[in-house]
């Protein structure tokens, strides 16, 4: 390329010339020699069965810029005919000729965990549980089933009962239908082809999300009828030693103080909640994912998947105890993108890619993972997303730190050139992001210690609304907080009570999480930190680090003065993101217009040294005028990388 920027030369070729690794896969649920190719979207939500794929229909996903897929023996008849996997099998080795990246998808369908059902088929006491609370009954405790009014009957696969995400027997089921079926047909190609494991949306489901829109369940599968004489309760997880777990860890009867999970303002109901969901939180990641971890690390390849519903803080408690540990207990922590508009990201979006960045971050990891897709806009009738708002959707997710990109975009609903053009963009951003480390200098302090001891359990589909008044206030505090970091370009991370605990101060005064520093954080309003935590926070505040407390009025002008960010643009826009990354000494940026205007204006903090420009689009790379603040372009959705030069 003319006017190339002084880059080492093995950068500008890894940009020019993405490896499959480097490019998004596909997700393809199952493979049958009497189908012809319908995608994983097809499969998922409109019951379509599995498609042939040889060598010459994998070479045409390469042709389209993709560099591999995410599969899974089909969903009919599932982990049960030979024929299916005699065409799984014959599907990987054909990806291992053409040098394709292969993750495995655990699932019938989603959410994971029951392996299609063979899971509670073995043992139907490893079925999810909730204990539900009835004041109008004489004794106002039952357990329960955990499956009408959760996400076991109300999601966009099927209708079937789930299993306990508490309990480590099933897990060890789920793993022994599932990881190791796959490892006894495929063992040859775990850790070269096969690459990961893919785990869905597990959650323990004691907690009503509603239903999902009419029109969309009418058409899901029942497998499991559900009980019409079933009343909505408030429920909190159980499992069947849950109550031997809390006296074992805490000395204390769970079953004498059962009412506090579900009632009460006191300080000995907080502290109630508080030990429960700290317990439940623990053994989720203990007995579910870090089992699945174990396994994949054991056989070559890495574990990785999404929770459910991310954006959504008031959720986490009742969904898996705390979304962070969940997803530090994952090789490769990912997030669910449903949205292709790329302005989602000031809304839910930033969260939803905070918390496995995060993840990632806070134990030394580097990938992260994005199902992402436009079923959003499909849902609601807007019809497939264009190819510059699947760009700008990428870019800001790459900004945050994701690496892999796993898509339900169906290849026939836009022309093979926008399918191509999005694999090259994709491939371009990793090529030069993905060996660069995340370099976000703030921390937001992610409050879910406290969320626990404020969750009260609702019959009703959970709103934030239905919770108390302190709750209302951290999440809202939160919310904001988190997005004037984002809209003022200020990259962050979250750190909970536990990581926070283990943090150091280094020489430079700095708040170290293993090797990563961070010169600032930010508490949302109300919070109370744990002993350790405080004990930390304050350690660093005496060396001179900067702690803010929200107090309520901290809008994103007072958080810039506070936290005095590295890179300002002028004038401000609350529709740019911006990423920062270090790679071998330079500085990188990657700032990207999730808006539908254009902006034009001032980088300032850029003067410090020559910079070069890339446009992940067109594969152009330029280098900078004179030192100085970078006077920046943008069209709407577009995006820049800036690399510092050394």
């Amino acid at each position: 390329m003319a006017g190339e920027p002084a880059l080492p030369p093995q950068w500008l070729d890894a940009w020019s010339r993405p490896s499959l690794a480097d490019r998004p896969l596909l997700i393809i649920h199952g493979f049958d020699p009497s189908r012809a190719t319908p995608e994983g979207v097809d499969q998922m939500v409109k019951g379509a069965k599995p498609s042939d794929v040889t060598v010459r229909g994998l070479q045409s996903y390469l042709d389209v810029g993709l560099g591999g897929i995410v599969c899974n023996v089909a969903f009919e008849q599932y982990m049960q005919s030979e024929a299916h996997w005699e065409a799984l099998v014959r599907t990987v080795e054909a990806a291992a000729k053409l040098g394709m990246v292969v993750w495995l998808y655990d699932e019938d369908g989603y959410p994971s965990g029951a392996a299609g059902g063979l899971v509670l088929k073995e043992n139907p006491a490893f079925e999810a549980a909730e204990l539900a609370f009835d004041p109008s009954r004489p004794d106002p405790f039952v357990v329960r089933p955990s499956y009408e009014f959760t996400h076991a009957s109300n999601n966009y696969y099927a209708a079937r009962r789930y299993v306990n995400l508490l309990d480590e027997r099933a897990t060890r089921s789920f793993i022994a239908h599932t990881h190791d079926a796959y490892w006894k047909r495929l063992e040859p190609h775990f850790g070269k082809t096969i690459q990961a494991t893919f785990t869905d949306e597990p959650s323990l489901m004691a907690v009503n999300l509603g239903q999902i829109p009419e029109e969309a369940r009418k058409r899901v599968r029942v497998a499991d009828p559900l009980d019409p004489a079933a009343r909505p309760l408030p429920c909190v997880p159980w499992g069947h030693d849950l109550p031997q777990q809390y006296e074992k860890r805490y000395g204390e009867d769970l079953l004498a103080q059962r009412r506090r999970l579900f009632e009460g303002d006191s300080a000995e109901a907080r502290r109630v909640r508080s030990q429960f969901w700290a317990l439940v939180a623990d053994l989720v990641a203990e007995r579910y994912f870090a089992p699945i971890q174990a396994w994949c690390s054991r056989h070559r390849v890495a574990s990785s998947g999404h929770l459910l519903w991310e954006e959504a803080l008031m959720h986490h408690p009742a969904l898996d105890g705390n979304h962070l540990k969940a997803l530090s207990r994952m090789d490769i922590p990912g997030l669910d993108m449903l949205s292709s508009d790329p302005e989602t990201v000031i809304h839910g979006g930033w969260l939803a890619a905070a918390l496995p960045a995060s993840a990632a971050m806070l134990t030394g990891g580097r990938r992260v993972m994005t199902e992402v897709s436009d079923f959003s806009q499909i849902q609601g009738g807007q019809g497939a997303a264009g190819l510059p708002e699947m760009q700008a959707t990428a870019a800001w997710q790459a900004a945050w730190g994701v690496t892999d990109f796993t898509l339900y975009y169906r290849i026939a609903d836009r022309p093979l050139e926008a399918t191509r053009a999005y694999g090259d963009y994709v491939g371009r951003l990793n090529a030069l992001l993905k060996p660069a480390r995340l370099a976000p200098r703030v921390l937001l302090y992610y409050p879910v210690r406290d969320l626990w001891a404020e969750y009260r359990p609702v019959a009703e589909p959970l709103r934030l609304e239905s919770q108390s008044p302190r709750a209302k206030s951290i999440v809202g505090s939160f919310n904001r907080l988190g997005q004037a970091l984002l809209q003022r370009q200020v990259p962050f991370a979250l750190i909970d009570h536990e990581f926070l605990a283990k943090a150091r101060v280094r020489s430079d005064g700095r708040l170290a999480v293993g090797e990563q520093p961070f010169d600032a954080i930010v508490l949302p309003q109300g919070v109370e930190l744990s002993p350790e935590a405080v004990k930390a926070v304050e350690h660093f505040r005496l060396r001179g680090g900067r702690v803010i407390a929200d107090t309520g009025k901290l809008d994103g002008a007072a958080l810039c003065e506070a936290l005095r960010p590295a890179f300002r643009l002028t004038p401000a826009c609350d529709r740019i993101v911006l990423g920062r990354f270090l790679r071998d000494g330079r500085e990188m940026l990657l700032l990207v217009n999730v808006g539908r205007q254009p902006y034009s204006g001032a980088l300032t903090g850029c003067d410090s040294a020559a910079w070069a420009a890339l446009n992940p689009a067109t594969g152009l790379a330029v280098e900078t005028g004179p030192r100085g603040p970078w006077r920046i372009a943008l069209a709407p959705r577009q995006a820049l990388l800036l690399v510092s030069r050394r």
